[in-house]
């Protein structure tokens, strides 16, 4: 786990937590009725155990076809740092999303590199005027149907895709994000779409998301449907022992954001206490 943050210093101190910082789990097994925890400093036997290790350290690729003949460079939105790195270059953006859009913005509004934006849908951009205390009063009022039962407003995604952040504005205005749909394929100089058109490239930016960081929970064969691990709330239907908390709304409505993980967190621990 990463490092702490001073208010979880304080908390670590209040209750005399034994947190170990920076240690990482390899695996998670079952083991004589419990489950066994193994790590690189050491293994623990565990009668409950809650996985959040989140959606935001597994970058995902798409596996196109041709993509191991490609002589270009391909990073994920993680690798990008700055137009300068492709000064002079032809570059293809793929992703419809934020950070598709704003690292086309940025290459675009350089001036020094060619930028084609490539997306599996047209962008759909958010109002001008929406800024983040709006789309947190989305997400509030999102959250809060789905807790009373009631129909689910869609929240933020209902809106759009895109935030209209400033440099965005300022590249969709002046002409400077063109967009096509998503390529069939990779050709080893660039790429080619179905109908035959082809463009030479030099690098291909891959701004398509994350999946959840579930590898340490191989060993005990839970996986489901597009990779999630079933659950009943938090709790995985194929081991009671285990709980997963904040990896999106199939673990509990928003529970991969500040303002949806206290339901869950609190229903996971009302739960492993009822267990224990």
């Amino acid at each position: 786990m990463p490092g702490p943050t001073c208010g979880a210093v304080q908390v670590e101190k209040r209750y005399d937590l034994p947190v170990q910082h920076g240690t990482r789990v390899d695996a998670v097994r079952r083991d004589a009725g419990r489950l066994l925890v193994e790590a690189e400093t050491g293994t623990w036997l565990a009668k409950a155990v809650i996985s959040a290790t989140g959606s935001w350290s597994r970058p995902f690729l798409p596996a196109v076809p041709g993509r191991s003949v490609f002589t270009g460079r391909q990073l994920h939105t993680v690798g990008y740092r700055c137009p300068a790195d492709f000064a002079g270059r032809r570059v293809i953006v793929v992703g419809g999303g934020n950070s598709g859009a704003q690292i086309a913005a940025d290459l675009a509004l350089d001036g020094d590199v060619e930028v084609t934006w490539v997306t599996q849908r047209p962008p759909r951009f958010l109002a001008d005027d929406i800024d983040g205390r709006a789309l947190f009063d989305v997400a509030t009022a999102r959250r809060r149907a789905l807790y009373a039962g009631r129909d689910d407003t869609g929240g933020v995604a209902f809106l759009g895709d895109i935030v209209a952040v400033p440099p965005v504005r300022a590249a969709r205005d002046a002409g400077l994000l063109h967009v096509k749909p998503m390529f069939a394929q990779f050709t080893a100089d660039g790429v080619q779409w179905a109908d035959g058109h082809r463009a030479d490239a030099d690098a291909v930016i891959w701004c398509t998301g994350f999946r959840p960081a579930l590898a340490h929970l191989a060993l005990l064969n839970l996986r489901g449907p597009r990779g999630h691990i079933p659950t009943d709330g938090t709790r995985a239907l194929g081991e009671p022992r285990l709980h997963l908390l904040g990896y999106g709304d199939w673990t509990g409505p928003a529970s991969a954001t500040l303002i949806g993980v206290g339901r869950p967190a609190r229903d996971a621990v009302r739960e492993i206490a009822g267990l224990l």
